[in-house]
């Protein structure tokens, strides 16, 4: 029996319950600049188990001291990195790390199944972990379902009344609605829907799960956000990277499937979604998956935009086209940019459109929620010195300045009536502590304690899917089809503005 104490507070919430983690894909990036460091803050902030045991597993020769020296480095770039700008706890660090141990296996063999069999005893045994598994796949998507298969095979993802068994999946969760469903089935054989949990690190930001707590618990903004009061909606996740070292993957992915179906859509549903019942895992899912089984059916050519960046250059300094990376086709037709026009058919947000961008190569690295409120009758000012009334926003800042911004108009001081626009702004820093984090702590930890709230329910993943399947049926049909270029370092296409129409309205500037 474990000998950690259940339900202990800590000033940070409540411990984990006893487990072992067990990461397919240990010596990897994503582990390693990560899975590690957000382990090492749940260490630092009293949340990790104290049975705890981790397991890594891949197929490089490792040995557990090795293991353990390539995690030390990791943690201690962390927190050595002036973007953190934190001490390292060595304590916590050497807790971590006794933890560990390491398995050299190749995904496909079922006698490395046989051997983690033997080294979950081992650690139950030793750590006193209650034979609570939490399996997570920081691998290619290709080696999914295989693992899980494997995993099934030996008996290891079998729950009972005194002992779960969960299994971490990264994004991309299949790269079309098909891929997605077939995905989807496979795992159902081995698995059921509440083992499954989808990782998709952008909600483990504070200010993405703060989004809901913004609306559902301020008086001020739920009763006007409604079609009544909101004019329209801009979702922006803006990076300044190129693809870097990804561009072979990026080639047969592109932006849209990397980011529309998970992050951007997950954007949506926060802000269009109806309150739910309670904070239940479930209650929350019904709602966003809701708002996604809403969503008009696309007109890819009309309410799309795709681009790509051509040569350009960011404060003086010259950026390759992304056709010059290495890796990528000289005539490459894959979008690095893509914007779309979204209505959502409810009472809520009839006739309110929803524009969502999201690029690579931009001005700046900028993800935000702008709400903007329509313009009062103008009648009262018409014989004033005022010109035009501008528009009230709530822009909700999620990185990398995480906060918020109400813009509303002021009387300009002097004899006339003149109307200027003042900024109420937010900052997170300046009334909150912000820890060292990776964004994967809150998610790790959810997992451990069986909250599946931020993680996507297959049912949301099919509609975000079904949403772009009628952009996708038309790339697969088109080789031709619409692709705009824009300078690397700018504000993306020109021919993304072409969505708002004639209404007057256009995309807030990349800072």
């Amino acid at each position: 029996m474990a000998q950690d104490i259940e339900h202990v507070k800590t000033p940070h919430g409540e411990r984990a319950p006893a487990c072992t983690l067990v990461i397919f894909g240990a010596a990897g990036d994503l582990t390693k600049r990560l899975l590690m460091p957000a382990l090492y803050n749940l260490a630092r902030t009293g949340l990790l188990p104290l049975n705890f045991a981790l397991i890594g597993v891949d197929r490089a020769d490792m040995t557990d001291d090795s293991f353990r020296a390539h995690v030390a480095q990791a943690v201690t770039a962390f927190a050595s990195d002036k973007h953190y700008a934190q001490t390292l706890q060595t304590e916590h660090l050497d807790r971590l790390l006794g933890s560990m141990s390491y398995l050299s296996a190749d995904f496909s063999d079922p006698q490395a199944y046989a051997q983690l069999t033997a080294r979950l005893q081992q650690a139950d045994k030793e750590k006193h972990a209650d034979a609570n598994v939490m399996f997570y796949l920081a691998v290619g998507s290709r080696f999914f379902a295989g693992i899980v298969d494997q995993l099934g095979a030996a008996g290891l993802v079998q729950e009972t009344e005194q002992a779960w068994r969960r299994v971490v999946v990264e994004k991309p969760f299949g790269h079309d609605l098909a891929s997605a469903r077939e995905l989807n089935k496979q795992l159902r054989n081995n698995l059921h829907e509440t083992q499954i949990y989808r990782m998709d690190h952008f909600l483990g930001k504070e200010t993405v799960q703060n989004i809901m707590l913004m609306r559902f618990a301020n008086g001020i903004f739920e009763p006007l956000w409604t079609r009544d009061h909101i004019d329209h909606v801009q979702i922006t996740v803006a990076e300044t990277v190129g693809v870097e070292q990804r561009a072979a993957f990026y080639e047969t992915t592109g932006a849209m499937r990397d980011m529309v179906p998970n992050h951007v859509f997950q954007l949506l549903a926060l802000t269009a979604m109806e309150s739910p019942a309670s904070f239940d895992a479930d209650a929350v899912r019904n709602e966003k998956t809701k708002v996604l089984d809403s969503v008009h059916v696309l007109d890819p050519l009309r309410d799309v935009v795709r681009g790509q960046y051509a040569a350009g250059a960011r404060n003086g300094e010259p950026l390759k086209a992304y056709r010059n990376e290495a890796d990528v086709s000289a005539d490459s037709r894959t979008e690095t940019y893509i914007a779309m026009k979204l209505g959502i058919d409810n009472w809520r947000w009839a006739g309110v459109p929803f524009y969502l961008r999201t690029g690579k190569a931009l001005s700046t690295r900028q993800s935000e929620i702008q709400v903007q409120f329509k313009r009062p009758p103008f009648s009262l000012f018409r014989d004033t010195a005022t010109g035009a009334l501008q528009p009230n926003t709530l822009l909700i800042k999620l990185q990398p300045d995480e906060g918020a911004m109400l813009t509303f108009g002021a009387k300009i001081p002097g004899p006339r009536i003149e109307i200027g626009q003042v900024h109420m702004d937010f900052h997170y820093k300046d009334y909150f502590q912000n820890a060292p984090s990776t964004g994967y702590e809150t998610l790790i930890y959810d997992c451990m304690i069986g909250d599946a709230t931020l993680f996507q329910r297959s049912d949301s993943v099919m509609a975000g899917w079904q949403i772009v399947q009628p952009l996708q049926d038309l790339l697969a049909q088109r080789k031709d089809a619409p692709l705009s270029f824009y300078a690397a370092g700018s504000q993306g296409p020109e021919e993304a503005q072409q969505l708002f129409g004639d209404s007057g309205n256009r995309w807030r500037s990349l800072a």
